[in-house]
């Protein structure tokens, strides 16, 4: 929620009945009597003020509260309080007896930050203001005069010597039976208060929706107007993406092994902490981080404190904290097997829980963790709508408000390779294109440099297929298909698919060089997900004014940019990626899945795009500050891992569903090796999409060695 005052409007008929009866019966009884003035009241109020020599009481009704908080001041004197009764007069002339509740109801200040009756039976007993009963009515009721001095968890003898005043008019007044006062007095009160998922749960997707209301409306009305917003981030595919950017990025880390703990604490120092956790009194789940202190160590584990609780580290989860080696796989490096070596009595450390104590008691089990320098985003939307169901910037809302989902610029590498075989489909390529993975020089005579580009294995296959060299990343493949293509005719092509970037005009932009943004690369993909057009990405679907009045609603703003038959190709071939290349790791879900890894020079940047016809994933991961990343820290390794586990937890939401093949698309048979109609004694064959019109006529001649061929000829017409 953003608010200077919380609020939330509610109507006279969506609160509890007794409620309105309470605040009149406290406030005003005569309410519906007068014309906006007591004169009663003021006669009273004036008798007390005489004998006490000062004013202390008012006799305002609650039309004259209304106008004192909305265009007047608190100031106690007799000049403000003749403007206050001829604004009263004149408002109880304008608006209904019904109207002027409503305002007062939604705009007095009840204590603990609550503005108005339902912020306040939020704040007091945790439920909305139509399911207060009686007892609960009249102890709000009672809290105007003095909102602090009669605040319920503050003063609770108070409080309920208010209440019962409450009650005690209500009765006097007829309002309420014997019976009822009976109970409502002698029902205890339960104070809670209602969970606010607001920055708890989707901070940056909140934050990114406050940015476009404030740039939209200004801080005035976004914080004050009361708006009512409605978004399309759907909770459980934001707690589940949130959940597994967290996991991906811890995991990267422990890839980079231990850096030491949080900090080491002395012996009083130890003392101070363990007395502020337990004042906190929170519980743990599985899963959930907490910092704990190292209280005892041997070579086996580590005993550890947190707060009144005890907690033990095994060794067993310790063994990612060991030095790397750059030359070798993470893997491939000795594990630690002395705790020792890692902790010391004092430190003070991250840890998640494993599992809570028996019910025979013993410590907690948790396993050591190290927090992520590295950073990520993932961002999902619905391509059919833009909607975007889930975002998270980064690992730590409180830790940096930085959103790299929307505002990190980064080389997204080989996951813009799509957009450059896109164009290249259209330029009159085919999926079966024979293209030379061979070692290629650049030289830039400006700068007189030479560019000698290579795969990222550091091998060369010789003629490869368009669809094989997308699925295994091939980038001397994509520099010739470029070549081919045009540098002006890729650029045009990612410009028409909604891409936003400072394009460098040379061919390294059909590897990624041009930075971009999360979101923005969603937005290109979707052209691939949805057949041809881009749609995009909404957060905001509508905004009422507080009292209902619609202010602004979102369309699906689609436009189209690549032919349906491009987008199916494409698509097709991203699926190829998750069965037979980089983007294996998807082919967990069990269901079609296209996708495409990015990494960077250095494994600066790491991406995974997957989507399905229904559901769009972006997952970026690399440092803030451009740095390596790690040996073997890829898309593959890095970012679709996050990818995976967060599509794991949502799918099922979903049935299956492959692409649509559009009319113009013929499916081939196609000899692996040679590009060619596959024939009988092919060893290896591909069923792949064409334009119709573009599919391969010839039948592979098959070698010896059941390899498919083509003549000297007609490999020189394929080959480029």
């Amino acid at each position: 929620y953003f608010f200077r005052e919380r609020r939330f409007l509610v109507r006279l008929d969506e609160m509890s009945p007794y409620l309105p009866k309470a605040f009149l019966a406290a406030e005003d009884s005569g309410f519906y009597q007068h014309e906006g003035v007591d004169l009663t009241a003021i006669f009273r109020a004036a008798l007390v003020n005489l004998r006490s020599g000062s004013i202390r009481q008012g006799g305002s009704t609650i039309t004259q509260q209304i106008i004192k908080r909305l265009l007047l001041s608190s100031e106690k004197s007799y000049q403000r309080k003749l403007k206050e009764a001829i604004l009263a007069y004149r408002l109880e002339n304008y608006l209904t007896k019904e109207e002027i509740l409503t305002i007062y109801l939604n705009q007095i200040y009840l204590g603990a930050g609550a503005y108005g009756v339902e912020a306040a039976a939020r704040s007091y007993f945790g439920k909305h203001v139509a399911d207060l009963n009686l007892a609960e009515c009249a102890l709000l009721a009672g809290l105007p005069q003095a909102p602090s001095h009669y605040n319920p968890y503050q003063h609770p003898r108070a409080a309920k010597a208010r209440q019962k005043y409450v009650l005690e008019q209500m009765l006097g007044i007829g309002w309420i039976s014997r019976e009822e006062y009976e109970a409502a007095l002698a029902r205890d009160i339960e104070l809670t208060s209602m969970d606010d998922p607001s920055w708890s749960i989707g901070p940056y997707y909140l934050e990114e929706v406050r940015r476009w209301l404030i740039a939209r409306y200004g801080e005035d009305e976004v914080y004050e107007g009361g708006l009512t917003v409605y978004t399309p981030c759907d909770l459980f595919h934001q707690a589940a993406a949130e959940k597994a950017l967290r996991n991906g990025l811890a995991a990267s880390a422990k890839r980079r092994g231990w850096i030491g703990p949080l900090g080491r604490l002395e012996p009083g120092q130890a003392q101070e902490f363990l007395r502020a956790e337990a004042d906190l009194d929170r519980t743990y789940a599985k899963g959930d981080w907490v910092k704990v202190l190292v209280a005892a160590v041997d070579a086996a584990g580590a005993e550890v404190r947190f707060g009144s609780e005890r907690g033990l580290i095994p060794v067993s989860s310790m063994d990612w904290c060991r030095t790397p080696d750059p030359k070798k796989a993470p893997e491939d490096v000795p594990k630690i097997k002395d705790a020792r070596k890692v902790l010391a009595v004092g430190d003070l450390v991250w840890a998640s829980v494993e599992s809570a104590p028996g019910k025979a008691g013993g410590p907690w089990r948790l396993n050591l963790e190290r927090e992520p320098e590295i950073e990520g985003a993932v961002v999902s939307l619905d391509p059919r709508t833009g909607d975007v169901l889930a975002l998270s910037g980064g690992f730590s809302f409180e830790r940096s408000q930085f959103n790299r989902a929307t505002q990190a610029r980064r080389q997204p590498g080989s996951a813009f390779k799509p957009i450059v075989y896109s164009a290249a489909i259209d330029e009159g390529f085919t999926a079966a294109s024979l293209v030379l993975d061979a070692p290629i020089v650049f030289e830039n005579q400006e700068q007189g440099k030479l560019w000698r580009p290579e795969n990222y294995e550091g091998v060369f296959y010789g003629p490869t297929m368009l669809r094989t060299a997308l699925a295994k990343s091939r980038n001397l493949v994509t520099l010739r298909v470029a070549q081919k293509v045009g540098v002006g005719k890729i650029i045009k092509r990612a410009k028409d698919l909604g891409l936003e970037a400072d394009f460098p005009y040379d061919l390294s932009v059909a590897l990624g060089s041009a930075a971009v943004s999360p979101i923005n690369l969603c937005r290109a993909f979707s052209a691939f997900a949805r057949g041809g057009s881009i749609v995009q990405p909404r957060m905001v679907l509508k905004v009422d004014s507080a009292w209902g009045e619609e202010m602004y609603k979102a369309e699906v703003a689609s436009t189209e940019a690549i032919s349906p038959q491009t987008a199916y190709i494409i698509a097709s071939l991203l699926k190829e990626v998750v069965q037979d290349g980089t983007g294996w790791r998807a082919r967990a879900l069990g269901r079609p899945v296209a996708a495409k890894t990015g990494t960077t020079n250095n494994e600066q940047d790491a991406w995974f795009m997957g989507f399905t016809p229904y559901l769009l994933t972006g997952v970026y991961v690399g440092f803030d500050q451009l740095r390596p990343m790690g040996r073997l820290e890829t898309g593959a390794r890095a970012a679709s891992p996050i990818w995976v586990e967060y599509r794991t937890a949502v799918e099922s939401r979903y049935p299956a569903q492959d692409f649509p093949q559009p009319a113009g698309v013929v499916m081939v048979r196609v000899d692996a090796s040679s590009g060619l109609l596959a024939g009988p004694q092919s060893e290896e064959v591909f069923f792949l999409p064409f334009k119709a019109g573009t599919e391969p006529s010839e039948v592979a001649k098959v070698d010896a060695g059941g390899k498919g061929v083509s003549s000297d000829d007609d490999l020189l017409k394929q080959v480029f």
